[in-house]
């Protein structure tokens, strides 16, 4: 069946939805649309997974534990973030819809 990331966007984008596209084993893709939303202060995502990211659309500041900056990120950059690694998205584009794709792997 034939879809398209950038079609079907849910009406309420109050919260930020993670759409689970594929999980198959040691591997999950999934679609997050983002509208404004961020990590909450003094939280860091830790996955025990390692995750690769692309942003599609939008914008967003990405914040890896022990940078003093956190990296801009705008439509066509992809990131590799090993497992473990603490990160946190200090803010996505409240003006538009920031649409991510992000693979959740597990290396052997």
């Amino acid at each position: 069946m034939l879809k398209n990331v950038f079609e079907r966007l849910p009406a309420d984008t109050s919260e930020e939805i993670f759409e689970e596209l594929i999980n198959h084993g040691n591997i999950k893709l999934e679609r997050i649309i983002s509208t404004g939303q961020s990590t909450p202060p003094g939280q860091w995502c830790d996955q025990d997974t390692d995750e690769w990211v692309l942003l599609l659309s939008g914008k967003a500041k990405l914040l890896i534990e022990g940078e003093l900056n956190p990296r801009v990120i705008k439509p066509g950059d992809y990131i590799h973030l090993p497992a473990r690694c603490r990160h946190r998205v200090e803010w996505t584009d409240p003006e538009s819809i920031t649409i991510w794709l992000a693979l959740h792997f597990k290396v052997d």
